[in-house]
Parts: structure tokens; sequence; C-alpha cells
């Protein structure tokens, strides 16, 4: 059977890692962590793309040689993947051997069936975006700062006939409603479309830029860095060390929305039919992370500094935060009040104090051991009734990637089990002499440990580690396959229960 293949846009080699690029992967960690919950065999793919203009740049201005920098980076992306529990099974950076071999083997094919051609250029070059640039680019005669600064040159190089697909891309998109998501993303591309696209400029002459793959049919030039870093998705699965077809085509691209057009949307799936390969099935985009309104960027001065947010709070807090926050393919506000505010509210008051209390009660009243559920009331069944739901809609709008919703639902039943404890009341029924007062305790204490249970099974791919220290607690390994857990029915009746822990500590 066919692995599930996923992938995240790589992230450039000209910075540090900063809050985008930290959602990035968590989102695509979820997912992954999603499908491998419902019984898929996942491969999930990310790296570091490595060539191009701004990384030469760069080395230069440190003194130091591109490789290095490259590898210095690439130290950071990695520990920031290892610090946010990032379940990727394959790291790809583009100055691998495994790489450059692919790209010069699909440029050699498209040379030779005419696909690439030698012409001279005249017109505008963006560094900041490493394009060429038309006015047709401008925005009320204005570059925007996207591209940053913009020169004019004239210089001889490769192109490819992107043109020659276009109207095969619009009805493949429009045949496939599943291939660009969110799906107003779609009408975004569809938009771009109308106008003629031009033949992409494939090479850079090594006199301007030798810090790139050089082309197989002419040494004297590099592969433009879009080129290149778009088929480290292909080439990752496509060595030596895979079996391509158990692999591709991938079944997921995660990206941002700045590169959906035109680099995934326009240039990949072009570059994809003309080397005769299959197209992925789905691409989808995220937004951008904002504060007071504007995108946060290396280039405003505005970011957030993943690694220290978890050094302060823990991965598990930062993981919950960026999934319940963003709706998928939306912008968001971040502000370090909005923060603290959820880390307060549902993860140490309705999460956290829920566990702690509850472990505290049946420690204090039954020795530390789970009782068994002696009555059946309506509270009990309400209970249960939520959880149906709760689980139910969670589970949709998990497989709709609309995670933040689904969060919603496991943490409204997370409040119904404090709710249900606040209308139980345990520590009276403790002390109450009535006769049904026991029987209604250990039911009590019986059904806020099943509920808690099924809570930390469902919060599983978005918070993997307080998912495993509840479990712990109730001497219980990590769920694996959603199916066998996700059902009212516990099997904890008898078993010892460890002493309380504090979950999220203040910062």
């Amino acid at each position: 059977m066919k692995k599930f293949f996923l992938t995240t846009a790589i992230d450039y080699a000209n910075g540090s890692p900063h809050l985008g690029h930290a959602y990035e992967k968590v989102l695509t960690d979820v997912v992954a962590r999603t499908m491998r919950l419902e019984g898929r065999e996942v491969h999930f793919l990310t790296g570091l793309d490595e060539h191009g203009q701004k990384v030469q740049q760069g080395a230069k201005e440190e003194g130091i040689r591109p490789q290095e920098r490259c590898d210095r980076i690439a130290d950071e992306f990695q520990e920031m993947l290892s610090k946010l529990e990032i379940s990727n099974d394959d790291y790809i950076r583009t100055t691998e051997t495994r790489h450059q071999k692919v790209v010069g083997r699909i440029l050699q094919a498209l040379f030779d069936k005419g696909e690439i051609y030698k012409a001279e250029y005249r017109g505008f070059y963006s560094t900041r975006a490493e394009q060429f640039l038309q006015e047709k680019d401008k925005v009320d005669g204005e570059w925007p700062e996207i591209f940053g600064e913009v020169t004019e040159i004239t210089e001889t190089n490769y192109f490819f006939k992107l043109s020659k697909y276009q109207n095969w891309l619009v009805e493949h998109i429009k045949s496939n409603p599943e291939f660009i998501l969110p799906a107003y993303r779609q009408s975004q591309v569809l938009e771009f479309l109308k106008e003629p696209l031009n033949d992409l400029c494939i090479s850079r002459p090594k006199d301007r830029l030798s810090w790139g793959i050089p082309l197989p049919f002419n040494q004297d030039f590099v592969t433009y860095v879009w080129f290149d870093a778009l088929v480290n998705y292909y080439s990752a699965v496509s060595s030596s060390n895979y079996h391509s077809d158990d692999y591709w085509p991938a079944d997921l691209h995660v990206i941002g929305k700045d590169i959906l057009t035109p680099p995934h949307a326009v240039y990949w799936p072009i570059m994809l039919q003309a080397s005769e390969l299959a197209l992925p099935k789905s691409i989808l985009a995220h937004g951008w992370w904002t504060t007071s309104g504007e995108k946060m960027s290396k280039s405003t001065g505005e970011t957030v500094d993943p690694l220290s947010l978890i050094d302060r709070y823990g991965t598990d807090a930062f993981r919950y935060f960026v999934m319940r926050e963003m709706t998928v393919g939306q912008d968001a506000e971040f502000s370090l009040e909005r923060f603290e505010s959820r880390y307060r509210a549902d993860l140490g008051n309705d999460l956290g104090n829920l566990l702690s209390r509850l472990l505290h009660m049946v420690h204090s009243y039954e020795d530390g051991k789970v009782p068994t559920a002696e009555v059946n009331e309506s509270l009990e069944q309400c209970l249960q009734s939520q959880w149906e739901k709760s689980r139910d809609s969670m589970l949709e709008h998990f497989r709709e990637f609309r995670f933040n919703l689904g969060i919603e639902e496991t943490f409204s039943f997370i409040r119904s089990i404090n709710k249900y404890a606040d209308d139980r009341t345990p520590w009276k029924l403790a002390k109450s002499d009535e006769p049904d007062a026991k029987k209604e305790l250990r039911t009590c204490l019986a059904t806020m440990v099943e509920a808690l249970r099924l809570a930390s099974v469902a919060i599983s791919p978005v918070m993997p580690q307080v998912h495993a220290q509840i479990h712990q607690r109730m001497n219980l390994e990590p769920t694996k396959i959603w199916k066998d857990e996700l059902g009212w029915g516990s099997t904890l009746v008898g078993k010892k229960l460890q002493e309380k822990i504090i979950l999220f500590p203040r910062a």
C-alpha cells in the first residue's frame, strides 16, 4: 500500500527560524500524527533550501563559505524540529548529492525534449525574491515590498517553456477541486492564470551567481533556486534508498500562501507535467502570523523566536497555541498576552487543574486505585453523550484540516468534565453519611478518569508530550491507533494511578 507522503515547504537558509517556520512544521506534524492514528503509514519530509543569491551574499558578508553558513542554519532548524517534537521521517538538504543528481537528471531530460532553450533577457530582477519581474508585477506603479530592491538587467539565460502548459494547468485545477486548498486559494490561482504566462528563466550565469547546481548541459550556468528547490519533494523519494512508487506522488504539500503562486501552484505542477511525473494530490496553503495586523517577517524586523517561547512555556503549550489560534488558510494575530491567556485558562485551569485534582481525589478517597462506576444517572449519561458528539465532530474537523475547531471541541469536552465534577461534588460526597454517597463518589471518580483518558487520546496529535504524561499517570502506553481507544468503556478499573503532577507550571 502506498504511504501517505506529506511534505512541508523547505526552509530557506538565509536566516534563523521564526514563528512562521515553526507553525508550518507543527501544522504538518499534526496532520502526520493524525494520519498515523487513523492507521495510515506516513512518510513525512521537510528540509532546507540552501542555494541562491541571498545565501551567497550572506556568506560573503560573514566572510565564510556558503556551505558553512548553510550547515549552521541547518543545525538551527533541526534544533527547532527536535524541540517542537516534529515527527518527520526525512530531512533533505538541497546541497546533498542525492538531490543534485535528480535535479541534473530532470534538467537534462527537459533540455533533450526541447522544453528548455537559451535566450537573452531584458527586464527587472528582485534579489529578495530571486526572480525576474515585469511591469504587471507593480502595484499602483510601485514594486511591492515583498520584492525588496528591484534592478534592471540584461543577460543571456536558459528558459523553460512554462507558457506552453498554461491551458493544461487551468484545466487541471478546474478538474481537481482538491488540488489547491482551501478552495478560495484555488480561485486566486485561476485569477493569476488569466494573465498570459511568460516562460521561466531557470538559470543564472556563474559570473553573477556561483552558489547553485550547475546546468548539466552548460556548466557556465547554475540552476534557478526555485527550479532546484521544488524538485526536493521528488528527489527525496527517488534515490536508491526508496522505491518511488511507494511514495510518489505526494498526497499533501503544506506551504505558506506567499509561495503558492506562482512557485507551487504554477511552476511546480508544470515542471512535473513536462517531466512526465504525477502531480501532488493536494497543496494546502496556510496563512501568515501578523502583529498589529501586519505580517511578521525578518525584513520588517517583526519576528517571534519560537525557541524562546518553547523554553519558557514548554513544547506542547506552543503547539497548542499555534494550532488553536490559526484557522488553516487564514492569517492569525500573535501577541504574548494572547499566548499567556491561553496558557493560563485553557491549559492551566481547564486541563492541568483537572488532572491534578482528579489524581489527588483518587489517592485521597480510593488509595490511588480507579474504582468501578456503580450508578449511571443523568449526569453520567450527559457526559458520555457529550463525548460522543465531541469525538465525532473532532474527527471530522481534523480530517478536513479544521484543527482549531477540532481542538475547541476537545477542550469543550474537558470543560464538561470539570462541570461534571462541580455538579457531582465528590469532595462533599466523601464527607457525606448519605446511603448512596459512596456509590456516587466512586462513580464520579471512575467517570472522570475515563473521560480524561478519552480527552488525552483526542489531544495526542497536537500535544504528544502532555498526552504521554497523562497516560503515564494512568499507567497507560501512549496511543498508537485512535479507533482502539476512542470508545467509552474503561479498562482502568482497579489500576493504581500515579501521584499528581503539574502539567503547566507558572512560567
